[in-house]
């Protein structure tokens, strides 16, 4: 099963040279399981054609709202009803503010204000100019449509078609995806504030050398969007690793553990949760050198005066806000053996509800995980799966033990 299997979707495209990105995205839709029943606005089909979306769609494209194939001539009607969401993307400047005063004089426009408000979401992906995009008239009409229930994505930034370069520029296709796939997941962390430290730390010995460990952030990564999609506002703070930010996910980059340690505890009054997932190092040198440490040929290395790190999860979780149960900390164990006995051991010491415990050198860098969770209870084995089928699963167990 893929993420959007049995779900049948309309993606209408309206006027914009974002158009060439709907083609990317429906292609994406159809590969994680979905149907996809194309509807282009007249100047949409400016932009693509709509042969383009039929072949990536494997269905006939609509486009006139008098289109006499549907037998009772009400394509409007019929293609709404059987929809599981309507997304519209590109949605242009201009289609927003039609959606917006009830306007129908198109089949995308009839189509979405006939659907059924309370089963068929509405996501809109905006596409325009950056100047049109900030103009008030603009945010106004999207505030209002977020008021009226619709799905109002944000917007990239970056250079434009126009020469311009600003907000405005549609989102990309696989993070057009990730919010579709996330409309779909249970909403169980819905208002929560979610804090997640990810990756390694990497602690400077002299300019140009340092210790590290072999965590690539994919866990905390996949936490972090698994989190989005229940519904939480995410704050990710990552170690340096080279993986995209989930989309809809605040991100604070850091090196060293004292970074993390400050970026963490900044955030931390307004969290809600804290999942520790950061291998974060141990020990740091006391002092790093200035200039780079040359060999002196006596076959030694220089002596290194080794300091211990503050210890970011133990802290949060001796906190009065821990102790109170306003926030919730998990921590994670990456251990090479013995990981039952190691994981215990360190959800006493650390002081937490619950340990997540994995084979470090069996999972750093991989796609998949398996879990081992240790609460008072005792402990609960999950087999090897995607990290973020784990992600998702161990986002809805942590949700059960908030309520």
């Amino acid at each position: 099963m893929t993420d959007l299997s049995n779900k049948h979707l309309v993606l209408g495209l309206s006027g914009g040279i974002a158009c060439y990105k709907a083609a990317e995205f429906c292609r994406a839709l159809v590969k994680q399981g979905a149907t996809v029943q194309v509807v282009m606005t007249e100047a949409a089909a400016q932009f693509i054609t709509p042969v383009t979306m039929q072949a990536l769609s494997n269905r006939t494209v609509f486009v006139s709202q008098w289109d006499a194939r549907e037998p009772n001539n009400m394509a409007h009607i019929n293609l709404s009803r059987e929809a599981d969401a309507i997304i519209v993307a590109p949605a242009s400047a201009d289609f927003m503010a039609k959606l917006l005063h009830g306007r129908a004089d198109d089949l995308l426009s009839l189509m979405c204000l006939a659907r059924p408000l309370d089963t068929v979401p509405l996501v809109l992906a905006p596409a325009m100019n950056r100047e049109m995009w900030a103009h008030p008239a603009t945010q106004r009409n999207m505030a209002q449509l977020r008021a009226d229930g619709a799905h109002v994505l944000g917007v990239g930034q970056g250079e434009q078609a126009c020469g311009e370069t600003g907000d405005g520029r549609m989102l990309e296709p696989e993070e057009l995806l990730q919010e579709v796939v996330a409309l779909f997941q249970p909403k169980v962390l819905q208002g929560k504030q979610v804090l997640i430290s990810a990756g390694p730390t990497f602690e400077a010995i002299d300019p140009v050398r340092g210790i590290t460990n072999l965590s690539s952030g994919k866990m905390g990564f996949a936490l972090a969007r698994a989190a989005h999609e229940a519904g939480a506002q995410v704050t990710l703070v990552a170690g340096p690793v080279a993986l995209p930010t989930p989309n809809g996910v605040q991100r604070t980059d850091v090196r060293s553990a004292l970074q993390m340690h400050a970026a963490v505890m900044a955030h931390a009054p307004r969290a809600d949760l804290f999942i520790a997932t950061a291998a974060v190092a141990d020990w740091r040198p006391a002092q790093a050198a200035t200039e780079k440490i040359k060999k002196d040929g006596s076959g030694h290395m220089p002596t290194v005066v080794w300091q211990e790190n503050p210890d970011i999860l133990a802290e949060l979780a001796a906190s009065p806000r821990a102790q109170s149960g306003a926030l919730f900390c998990v921590g994670f164990a990456a251990e090479s053996q013995d990981l039952q006995a190691q994981a215990q051991a360190k959800r006493l010491r650390k002081g937490v509800p619950l340990m997540v415990g994995n084979i470090g050198p069996a999972t750093f860098g991989a796609d998949e995980n398996a879990l081992l969770l240790i609460d008072p209870q005792g402990s609960t084995e999950w087999p090897r799966a995607s990290k973020l089928s784990l992600a998702r699963q161990l986002v809805a167990d942590i949700a059960r033990r908030l309520t």
